[in-house]
């Protein structure tokens, strides 16, 4: 019986040490709910792919997602992500992601509140170049926040 806990101990361990190692990997795997009739969420998903993520998405919508994923509802956009780990919100930049998954702070995960015009997924021809400020937040597992970037 000590034997097997110990074993799965350094597996636990091993793994997590792994963890930042596999955060850095070329293509890093995101998952993604969404409603499917988004279009921001699409280019969002687009810029994503581009920015060297995996996505694999969702067309279920993502208010269940975000719950079971513990992201406090005020910080709620149109698609919930998972990756590495962490809880990703809205209309967050691919580069901030990355540097999330860099630094790995202790954190629930990163989130872009609303729909601002000018985030990637907000960017389309559309807007007309628009582009209204914003900030990215580190969002804790109690719920607080910090500015992680801003735009």
């Amino acid at each position: 019986m000590q034997r097997r806990l110990f074993v799965q101990t350094v597996a636990a361990a091993a793994t997590t040490s792994a963890l930042p190692l596999l955060a850095q990997t070329a293509n890093p795997r995101i998952e993604v709910w969404k409603d499917p009739s988004c279009g921001c969420c699409t280019d969002w998903i687009a810029h994503m792919r581009s920015g060297g993520f995996s996505v694999t998405t969702h067309d279920s919508g993502n208010t269940a997602a975000g719950a079971r994923l513990g992201l406090p509802q005020k910080l709620g956009s149109c698609h919930t992500a998972l990756v590495g780990g962490y809880v990703v919100e809205g209309h967050v930049p691919a580069s901030d992601v990355k540097r999330l998954l860099k630094e790995r702070p202790k954190a629930l995960g990163l989130a872009v509140p609303g729909m601002p015009v000018g985030s990637p997924g907000m960017d389309g021809p559309e807007y007309g170049g628009r582009k209204d400020r914003y900030d990215v937040l580190l969002v804790q597992a109690d719920g607080s926040t910090r500015t992680f970037s801003r735009y």
